[in-house]
């Protein structure tokens, strides 16, 4: 992490820092990859990553893994992305994060709800920065096999997931 980004991201504890050290490392490398070099990736108020101009992405780590996805502006306007254990979703949290408008279908039903809730995570994190929108779990409507999202206010995100080693799903709004 660079000095200018760890002075934006509020003392936590260092497990904490580390993992958020690490997303921004991979979202460096991939920002070098199309050409992005030696630029800050700052944290905003919100707690949410600032791009350079031109450039969408997004982060995020649980206790063992980080991961980033970044593209320039164009096809693509907006990106979400989470990551989390390929565990079962606790029954408690599962009836938080569920409603009778998502569909999970073919994924794996030990797992659906988690991947049900990284979905609900990533896409928040695609349709805030478009819409301003505060959305709860019962505002973000998925359908797995679909590949897709809608938001309370019809905003149509699409999706993609991976359930090995971890659970990481990414959200995106095209044009």
């Amino acid at each position: 992490m660079l000095p200018e980004e760890a002075r934006s991201i509020p003392a936590r504890q260092p497990a904490m820092r580390r993992a958020s050290g690490a997303a921004r490392w991979i979202a460096h490398r991939l920002l070098a990859d199309i050409g992005i070099t030696d630029v800050a990736i700052m944290r905003a108020p919100s707690g949410a990553p600032v791009w350079p101009d031109g450039i969408i992405g997004s982060l995020a780590h649980d206790d063992d893994m980080a991961v980033a996805a970044v593209a320039p502006v164009g096809g693509i306007v907006s990106l979400g992305i989470d990551v989390e254990p390929a565990e079962p979703l606790p029954d408690d949290i599962f009836a938080i994060v569920a409603t009778g408008a998502d569909r999970t279908g073919a994924a794996d039903p030990r797992l659906a709800g988690r991947i049900l809730f990284a979905a609900k995570e990533a896409v928040y994190k695609a349709a805030y920065p478009l819409d301003r929108d505060v959305l709860g779990y019962e505002d973000i409507a998925v359908d797995l096999d679909a590949g897709r999202a809608t938001t309370k206010t019809g905003r149509m995100v699409s999706l993609a997931y991976c359930v090995v080693p971890r659970v990481v799903v990414l959200a995106f709004v095209g044009e």
